[in-house]
């Protein structure tokens, strides 16, 4: 079982249970809410902690797995799967905490949730995890803690479109007949009932989160930088699913120039910037990051939080930006795309500088907004954009045609092209992620501006998703 002592590191809480707990008193201290409802809004309602066998080579391993339900205000409750060795109660139940609040911030209807495995994926076979993976589904099964309108799991760190393919073909074995199983998980691959635009949606989140930052000038003025996204240098730990596509899409379509890239391979910097394409076909030949000839190392690889940029982007682990580094953090915005990257102290400190945070409970909601997408797409059984691309392709050629015909000029071919494809099932995700985003962001920035006790967009964002929370709650008539 977890420890039940907080983590200390020079005297600063590392817990991240505790953490989102001090962070939720702090945004509900301002809020007029039943200090009932608060309790029940803040406390994790179960925990399923299994222990289970599974043959690996000539004997059996025992793992330890955990699946908490934070809050079924909403159904069914969502949150990913991690397998990591750091992998704790304490740990799963802070993530499907925030899995909560994040899930309210962007507006989708799911309660939160989170489960994980304590191991090292790397340690294990493809087959060897397949046999972890099928167990562990089958022991959720067994508590009713996996369902389409119950619990629906998602990748997350260690995890990947395989695993949840073995999950959702796990659970259709164990229950047959269920016309709606696929959407008993998200994050599948393509084939079996995924969605197009979920693997980068994560990374696409945080490029939107970041882009709706700089569309206000006089916030960004205030933290120290100016003008738009193009040209802003960005450091990024993590070179993950999510790092890699916050650097390929902020590089690539924003014009940013990524200074700084470190993960557990290594960190590198190169002040006129890296070639993100060129990192990963490296990284794919070499399983690591060090060495890349087109950056200089790092001497630690967690350097390159200390990196001189405008916008540091964390995509890793909780915990990074602590009391012992924070003061050598020389971005004028850190953009937090990992789940409780920064203590509660390094907050408080880069805030007193006047750094602007954008915090994870609402900048790394961009998986599940897709994985909401991803689960409405099995539910209707229908691939979006079927019915109509088609007939927004004829609009579109009719309204061509009629320019042509008013101006008597003809649209050159490549403009053509362009005017008269009809949306895809990638256009319409990316379209609903960035509107989601985009509407987040001026919420809680709103409620910041309404009231200035909450003092940043952190403790906003804890504040918008508390009274959506307990909205529900009062409409359901748990509390009057």
């Amino acid at each position: 079982m977890a420890s039940q002592h907080a983590a200390q590191a020079g005297g600063e809480d590392l817990n991240l249970w505790n953490i989102v707990g001090r962070m939720f008193d702090k945004a509900a201290a301002n809020l007029n809410i039943p200090e009932g409802l608060l309790k029940q809004i803040k406390a994790c309602n179960s925990v399923y902690y299994v222990q289970f066998p599974v043959r690996i080579g000539d004997k059996y391993e025992m793992f330890q797995g955990w699946r908490a339900e934070h809050s079924q205000h909403r159904k069914p409750t969502k949150g990913g799967i991690r397998y990591s060795l750091a992998v704790t109660q304490d740990e799963v139940m802070a993530l499907a905490a925030l899995m909560t609040y994040k899930c309210a911030i962007v507006d989708v209807p799911f309660g939160g949730s989170k489960g994980g495995v304590n191991l090292d994926p790397h340690k294990y076979t493809r087959d060897q995890l397949e046999r972890i993976t099928r167990r562990y589904t089958a022991e959720l099964v067994r508590k009713n803690f996996i369902g389409p309108g119950i619990n629906v799991p998602a990748p997350d760190l260690g995890t990947g479109e395989q695993e949840m393919a073995w999950i959702a073909d796990t659970y259709d074995a164990l229950m047959p007949g269920q016309i709606d199983s696929q959407a008993c998980v998200t994050g599948k691959p393509i084939s079996q009932g995924g969605i197009h635009g979920r693997r980068e949606a994560t990374g696409r989140g945080v490029q939107y989160g970041i882009r709706e930052a700089f569309r206000f000038p006089e916030d960004i003025k205030a933290c120290g930088l100016t003008g738009g996204l193009a040209g802003k240098r960005v450091a990024i730990q993590g070179f993950g699913n999510v790092g890699y596509h916050v650097a390929k899409l902020l590089s690539e379509e924003d014009g940013c120039v990524i200074v700084g890239i470190g993960d557990v391979t290594g960190g590198l910097h190169a002040p006129n910037g890296i070639k993100i394409a060129d990192l990963a076909e490296f990284r794919a030949n070499t399983r690591t990051i060090a060495g890349f000839p087109g950056a200089s190392p790092l001497a630690k690889a967690t350097d390159v939080l200390e990196l001189d940029c405008d916008i540091l982007v964390p995509a890793a682990l909780e915990n990074q930006i602590t009391l012992a580094n924070v003061d050598r953090v020389k971005a004028r915005m850190v953009a937090e795309a990992a789940n409780g990257p920064t203590t509660l102290g390094a907050d408080e400190r880069l805030h007193a500088r006047g750094v602007m945070v954008i915090p994870d409970i609402y900048l790394n909601a961009g998986g599940v907004t897709v994985s909401y997408f991803e689960w409405t797409k099995n539910l209707s059984h229908i691939r979006y954009g079927r019915m109509e691309k088609r007939l927004d392709e004829m609009y579109r050629e009719k309204l061509v045609g009629t320019m042509e015909q008013v101006t008597k000029t003809r649209v050159p071919d490549h403009l053509r092209r362009d005017l008269l494809k009809g949306a895809d099932e990638v256009d319409l995700v990316n379209s609903g992620l960035e509107g989601s985003m985009q509407s987040a962001y001026r919420e809680i920035r709103a409620a910041l501006k309404a009231d200035p006790r909450h003092g940043d967009l952190r403790t906003a964002a804890y504040a918008v998703a508390i009274q959506r929370v307990a909205q529900a709650y009062m409409e359901l008539g748990v509390f009057p």
